[in-house]
């Protein structure tokens, strides 16, 4: 996540599971019900960090996710070579690599970041992946309020306590988590036509 100046704050990383490249939450831009009005358009981001990014840093066009709040950038680094003792070994090596890329290319990416942010109208997060790794740099966590029926609460109650979870919001976030990984094929076919609606939205008469 980076703030007003361009200065990167330290999360530290954690893993995340993706839908596919250039495949944005909530239709191109993130479009929805709820959005700003005066949100600018990420229609085009996939394309605009694929000619902004030295060709250098990946070997192929990155990853980029948009919601209404953040894009993220996940990139594929070249595989490592050589011979390694077991797969903890490996993993360890993949981690230490993409540390060294995080580090390398720390005030570039601030500053494509800010480019990103002014045109864009939202945060910045990085993430990069080798092999069976992969590590997200800087994530923004958003807030949501929401209203639950006591069956709801007590769902939520029961991971609590069963030690799944260590609060209501932590345990929403787990059931999430869930569904986006168990009905991701339902997900995409709803993106998709939340899409066309937005499409045929843009092309009607203006009132």
């Amino acid at each position: 996540m980076f703030g007003r100046c361009g200065v990167e704050f330290q999360m530290g990383p954690r893993g995340h599971r993706w839908g596919g490249p250039g495949r944005g939450w909530g239709g191109p831009g993130g479009k929805g019900r709820g959005r700003s009005a005066d949100l600018p358009s990420a229609d085009d981001a996939s394309a605009w960090f694929t000619g902004r990014l030295p060709e250098a840093w990946f070997t192929e066009p990155p990853m980029v996710v948009v919601d209404r709040e953040e894009i993220t950038i996940v990139g594929q680094l070249p595989a490592l070579e050589g011979e390694f003792a077991d797969d903890a070994a490996r993993a360890a090596a993949e981690s230490g690599r993409i540390s060294r890329f995080r580090e390398e290319t720390r005030e570039e990416r601030i500053e494509i970041a800010r480019q990103a942010e002014h045109r864009y109208g939202r945060k910045v997060a990085w993430g990069a992946k080798v092999g069976d790794t992969e590590e997200l740099f800087t994530t923004l966590s958003v807030p949501v309020m929401t209203r639950l029926r006591q069956e709801e609460r007590l769902i939520l109650d029961t991971l609590v306590d069963a030690g799944v979870a260590r609060s209501r919001s932590e345990a929403l976030a787990w059931a999430v988590r869930l569904v986006g990984e168990h009905a991701e094929e339902w997900l995409t076919e709803l993106r998709q036509a939340m899409t066309k609606v937005d499409d045929l939205r843009t092309k009607g008469p203006e009132l």
